[in-house]
């Protein structure tokens, strides 16, 4: 378990910071300590996740696999569905379900997605070009309204389906079938079809039919990360390497309440990539030049954030050691503070970051800030996350683990039940909590997608090294498929349900 060693690594605090930079100095673990979470945390870990898992399986429809973007809609979110194919390699592992059950759902979900209709036109279609419409109608997987081709959502959920091609690997037939779905989903992603019209080889975040392209390119520091790795790795559309230099041009670096680090206010965007990728010493050429790695980043930014609501600059009720986490999510409704008309209106859905670099911060915490940092400084994260059930309970607690957010500065309610509290769960934000709190437990997602040529092709590609990534194989150079390979059929009598 290395999170001691790069904590206390990652809090050489810089002069100047003040009352962060206090917070980041007592917090410092040893170099030589890992943090050992206790009886009583480790009990409460796994049953965050168990109960996390739940909102997955149990939403999922079995019949299509096609996981909603929250617990109150039938709309599906396709990132919210690579969330949940990792996590069902995860619930298997667990013993949470049987890895048979676990492989029928998988199959569902990829047969789904692979027969779904693809191409130019506006309605009656998943996707265009390998790519998938950021949402899609739960009753038959066609984009619903105005939604866009998304890269990003595209590349989460490929992230999902290597991981679960990676995880089943046995030689019985429904195992079979979702290895060669999964490698097929993957090889037919036309990642070069989305480069930027005006910055190539940056990607643009998306398309839709009645506009093109979208005036916005994916440049860094943000989840993004993960798009251009898997684009590079691609062995059949990938995008030029030189992506990944244009990309890490855009980054900024800076002392953002704490130690210098590539910043970006909300927390997702330094957990996403990381769900599924180790970067614990491994570093591109960015990075070895800082003496860093996009672990470390996150450590750093983890911190950041914390800091950041111990200093709250913005004065909003609650914020503290033990109340703490900025990142996209729900919101309260967008009305100005009726006591304060200082304070900026609430922003409903946003995100939300920190400090200079904050989308804005409207007094709204959000579990998945904490849950999808839990690697990065368990010091900080099982204290807090233990803490929210415990002083908040069933405002933000339920059948699925934590709801997505809440708000005490909102001026609703009397007393003690004063503030706005979500009734909803996001797959989006579900996924990072149960799925990083098991990377820190046992690394298992990390090594499943150890294991897959195009994430080390991808990674090799944009110039990383280092640890483990030394040791992987030959597997920079996946090879091409053969047309036939891609599009052979595959109906397993396992699928029926």
């Amino acid at each position: 378990m290395l999170a001691g060693l790069a904590t206390a690594l990652a809090l050489a605090v810089l002069p100047g910071q003040g009352r962060a930079s206090e917070a980041m100095t007592q917090a410092a673990p040893s170099a030589a300590d890992a943090y050992r979470p206790s009886p009583r945390e480790a009990a409460f870990l796994e049953q965050l996740q168990r109960d996390t898992f739940r909102y997955f399986w149990d939403a999922s429809p079995p019949e299509t696999g096609l996981t909603p973007d929250r617990s109150a809609s039938d709309l599906s979110s396709v990132a919210a569905v690579g969330f949940a194919l990792t996590a069902y390699a995860v619930g298997a592992e667990r013993g949470w379900v049987g890895r048979s059950e676990a492989a029928a759902r998988t199959l569902t979900t990829l047969e789904t997605l692979w027969r779904l209709p693809q191409g130019p036109a506006a309605e009656g279609v998943a996707g265009h070009h390998g790519l998938f419409y950021h949402y899609l109608e739960g009753r038959d997987g066609c984009r619903r309204g105005g939604a866009e081709l998304s890269t990003i959502d595209t590349a989460l959920l490929m992230a999902g389906v290597l991981a679960a091609g990676a995880y089943f690997d046995r030689e019985d037939e429904a195992e079979r079938a979702i290895r060669l779905r999964a490698d097929q989903l993957y090889r037919r992603v036309d990642w070069a079809f989305a480069y930027s019209s005006r910055h190539p080889p940056l990607l643009s975040m998306g398309w839709s039919p009645e506009t093109g392209f979208i005036d916005y390119d994916w440049r860094g520091y943000n989840e993004g990360m993960i798009l251009y790795i898997l684009a590079l790795g691609s062995p059949t559309h990938p995008v030029d390497p030189r992506a990944w230099e244009e990309w890490t041009r855009t980054y900024r670096w800076q002392d953002l309440y704490g130690p210098p680090h590539v910043i970006f206010g909300p927390l997702f965007g330094h957990q996403y990539s990381h769900v599924w990728i180790d970067f614990r010493g491994i570093q591109d050429g960015y990075m070895r030049e800082k003496g860093s790695d996009y672990f470390l980043n996150s450590v750093r930014a983890t911190y950041a954030n914390r800091a950041y609501c111990i200093a709250n600059p913005g004065g909003w009720k609650g914020y503290g050691e033990m109340l703490w986490g900025l990142t996209a999510s729900d919101g309260p409704p967008r009305v100005t503070d009726l006591v304060s008309t200082e304070k900026a209106p609430y922003l409903a859905y946003g995100a939300r970051g920190t400090g200079r670099d904050a989308g804005g911060d409207d007094g709204t915490i959000a579990p998945t800030a904490v849950g999808g940092s839990v690697p990065f400084a368990p010091e900080l994260t099982i204290p807090t996350l233990l803490s929210l059930r415990d002083t908040l309970g069933d405002r933000i607690y339920g059948k699925y683990g934590f709801k997505d957010a809440f708000n005490l500065s909102y001026p609703s309610g009397t007393g003690e039940r004063r503030g706005w509290f979500d009734e909803d769960y996001l797959g989006i934000d579900q996924g990072p909590i149960l799925l990083m709190i098991e990377n820190y437990r046992t690394g298992f997602v990390w090594d499943l997608l150890k294991r897959s040529e195009y994430v080390v092709a991808g990674l090799r590609r944009a110039g990383f090294s280092g640890g483990w990534l030394d040791h992987a194989g030959k597997a920079a150079e996946p090879e091409a498929a053969s047309p036939a390979a891609e599009h052979t059929a595959v109906v397993p009598a396992v699928m029926a349900h």
